[in-house]
Order: C-alpha cells, then sequence, then structure tokens
C-alpha cells in the first residue's frame, strides 16, 4: 500500500513544538495485510509433520466452575436434604454419575434448534452429562448448513443425501439436530446403555424411526438402511473397527461429529481413530468439541494413507473449542476454506 500525505492546518492560536510553522504533515497508516487464500486441495502432505503435538498425548485436566445440573450453582454453600427443607452444603454432580431423575425430568433443557423438529423437547440420561450448549450448537449448524451440508441434490425431488456420524452421542441431540435439517441418515454411538435407550426414545419421540428405501441411485443398496440408527459401543473401536460393533464399513460418512468426555480420553488417539476411519472419505467434514485447557489441535493432520485433514474453523465459546476438518478435500465444497490463521494456542 503507497502511503499518502495530508495537509492539516491548525487553527489560529495553536502551535507545535516541533515547529514553529502551523501545518504538520501526516501519514496514513498502511492497511493490514490479510494473510492470502489457500486452497485445501493443493496442500502437500510431505510439508507437514505426522507427529501430533505433544499436549494431545496426554489426559487434559478440564475443570468446569458450578454451571447448571453438571455442577450446581449453589455448590460450595448448600447441601440437598431429601427429607426436610433448607440446606447447608453441597455436593459435587460428577459427569457420569446417576442423576436425581425425580427431582431433575430434564435438566439439561435440551431441545431442537431448528428444521422439522424445531422446538421438540428431549428427554436426557439418568446420567450427569455436559451437552453442546444452545448457543455453540447454533454456531455449529449455522457452519455446516453454510457447507451445503443439508442440500437438497435436485431440489424438490431427491432429499439431501448427508449421512451424519454421532460419536459420543449422550441424548443424540446432536445428531436428532442433522437429522431435523434433513439429512438422510445418523449412526448414533455411545458406550452407555443408559445413554442409548435414551437416544432410542428421543428418535421414536421425533419420528426418525423410520426407514430409508433402497434401490437404484439410492446409494444405499437394495435392503436400504434405517433412519436413525443406535449403536452401544466404545467410540474406538466403532471407528476402527466398525464391522466388529454392526456399522458397515462400506458406508461411507459426510459428517462426523465428536463431543467427547473432555478428561476421560487423550485426544491424540481420538484424532488418530477419526482421521484413518474407514468411514470418512473425500470431502467428509470433522467435528471435534475440546477444551480450551488442551491448548489448540493442529491446522493439518496427515492420516496414514498420506491423505490429510485440512482445518476449516477453530472458533472458541467461553471455555468450549469447536474446530472442524475436511478430509482429502476437493473443491466441492466451497465455502470449506484452510484457515489457518483461526488454529492458533486461544
Amino acid at each position: 500500500n503507497q502511503s499518502t500525505t495530508r495537509q492539516f492546518q491548525f487553527p489560529m492560536g495553536i502551535h507545535t513544538r516541533a515547529s514553529s510553522s502551523s501545518t504538520i504533515t501526516m501519514k496514513r497508516p498502511n492497511r493490514r495485510r490479510r494473510s492470502p487464500e489457500i486452497d485445501p486441495t493443493t496442500i502437500k502432505t510431505a510439508d507437514l509433520s505426522q507427529e501430533l503435538p505433544a499436549n494431545l498425548k496426554r489426559h487434559v485436566t478440564a475443570k468446569r466452575p458450578t454451571l447448571g445440573h453438571v455442577v450446581p450453582k449453589n455448590s460450595q454453600t448448600r447441601k440437598l436434604r431429601p427429607n426436610e427443607g433448607g440446606s447447608d452444603s453441597s455436593q459435587l454432580r460428577a459427569q457420569g454419575q446417576a442423576r436425581d431423575s425425580q427431582r431433575y425430568n430434564n435438566p439439561s433443557n435440551l431441545k431442537i434448534l431448528g428444521g422439522s423438529c424445531r422446538g421438540r423437547k428431549l428427554e436426557s440420561p439418568t446420567v450427569y452429562l455436559r451437552p453442546m450448549m444452545g448457543k455453540v450448537k447454533e454456531a455449529v449448524y449455522s457452519t455446516f448448513t453454510s457447507f451445503g451440508l443439508y442440500d437438497d441434490v435436485v431440489a424438490g425431488s431427491i432429499k439431501c443425501r448427508t449421512r451424519h456420524l454421532d460419536i459420543f452421542s449422550g441424548s443424540g441431540s446432536v445428531g436428532l439436530e442433522s437429522l431435523s435439517r434433513g439429512v438422510r441418515h445418523c449412526t448414533f454411538v455411545d458406550m452407555a446403555e443408559d445413554c442409548c435407550s435414551t437416544c432410542e426414545r428421543n428418535i421414536e419421540k421425533c419420528g426418525f424411526d423410520g426407514w430409508n428405501e433402497g434401490g437404484v441411485g439410492s446409494g444405499i443398496g437394495e435392503e436400504g438402511e434405517p433412519v436413525a440408527k443406535v449403536v452401544c459401543a466404545d467410540a474406538f473401536r466403532a471407528l476402527r473397527q466398525p464391522e466388529t460393533v454392526g456399522i458397515d464399513p462400506n458406508a461411507k460418512y459426510d459428517l462426523v461429529t465428536l463431543c467427547p468426555p473432555y478428561e476421560e480420553i487423550v485426544y491424540a488417539d481420538l484424532i488418530d481413530a477419526v482421521a484413518n476411519s474407514v468411514l470418512v472419505t473425500e470431502d467428509t467434514v470433522i467435528l471435534i468439541e475440546y477444551p480450551v485447557e488442551l491448548g489448540c489441535l493442529p491446522h493439518a493432520i496427515v492420516r496414514e494413507d498420506g491423505g490429510v485433514l485440512v482445518g476449516v474453523r477453530n472458533r472458541k465459546y467461553g471455555r468450549t473449542v469447536i474446530a472442524m476438518y475436511i478430509v482429502n478435500p476437493t473443491g466441492v465444497r466451497e465455502d470449506c476454506q484452510s484457515r489457518p490463521e483461526e488454529f492458533i494456542t486461544i
């Protein structure tokens, strides 16, 4: 940028120390240069390290402040007395522990935010979970929509062909949000039987317990597939050996969401499992939720087969960070542009 000069005339009676002249020269500051656009299809894996950062190879400590039903707001000073009124001091309610279902029917106030089931309330399992916050979910699905994940192939004739894999599904609120917005199929994976049974009830409540017909042009075989499927299994096994838990390894997914319990997994193992899973294919969008205490995920992740996951979003919402990647981008998803400037320590 070329700097320009502008003559500024001081009012009468005002003088500068630098000169007795009543005029000074002012330079217009240079405009901040934007980083050049990076085409994700041209990223060379040879220039990338296959070693994940050290911060991802350890268990993270991500304690959360008192908030809602997970840790009561009055946890430091109050405790429920089951047989009488009043309170003194409270106990923290850790994630995964049994919830008092008689007192809390829907402690998270979970509901569908958009689509055909907008406003539909969802049940919660009888264990304490940390579901994706409503404001985060709104931002996430706005981004998914911009990526074209819910677009019809032919408007008015062929339904959306997107297939969603929801890992660590909990009550199923993330996958059900996608189904409400029109995806063809969603597979829910969680290791807790209570979460899986709750997810099945929510699927039935929202009317997604139907069947997708197969046949020529369907892309799912002659026998078809259910609109929603719940798999009670370990997340890592489902990603690495899907055939052993009842998931067809030939059925590729266009969207994979991972919202794990922060302190119970090692993120390096999770990233390795999803990056090299047979369930993902070209242009698959992968969402990973992680805490700010973890640091930052890398912008590009190299696969074992030489492919790459390119980071397209990395946004912070309070103490939660949402990272999005696209697998071996071909340029089909035009709005999935590489954004390395977002993958910095937050």
